[in-house]
């Protein structure tokens, strides 16, 4: 027979389950965005994960305190150091992807040899002083 007490437990029993798979979805969410969010800048997500270090208030962009998931990363950018960084999510909605300070190549272009500086050009063609 069926008892409240049993009832009860097997609801807690449910809710909880409903609850693990409902941040199991989110989690999955926010590892699309990191992933989309390194690709874009040309880095590495190591080990193809995000791990949820808490739950708690954060303000939003607004300045309301609403309930948030953080979730932390690891990447690379030259597949030797490791670097963290942070998503931000509130619900399903990303606010925040923040990554910690790392190196980056600026690929100048090279210097143009038909470039001539202004002080040499000055030099070879100034009338007044030869």
């Amino acid at each position: 027979m069926l008892t409240l007490e049993n009832l009860f437990v097997l609801m807690v029993l449910a809710s909880i389950g409903a609850w693990i798979w409902h941040n199991h979805g989110l989690r999955e969410k926010a590892l699309e965005r990191v992933k989309q969010h390194c690709a874009k800048l040309d880095l590495e997500l190591l080990d193809d994960a995000v791990a949820l270090k808490r739950v708690g208030f954060v303000r939003d962009a607004k300045g309301k305190k609403r309930l948030a998931r953080i979730y932390n990363f690891e990447f690379t950018v030259t597949g030797e150091q490791r670097h963290p960084g942070v998503v931000t999510q509130f619900g399903a909605h990303t606010m925040l992807i923040e990554l910690a300070p790392y190196p980056f190549e600026i690929n100048t272009p090279p210097k143009a040899t038909n470039v001539v500086e202004m002080q040499q050009w000055r030099q070879q063609h100034d009338r007044w002083h030869p």
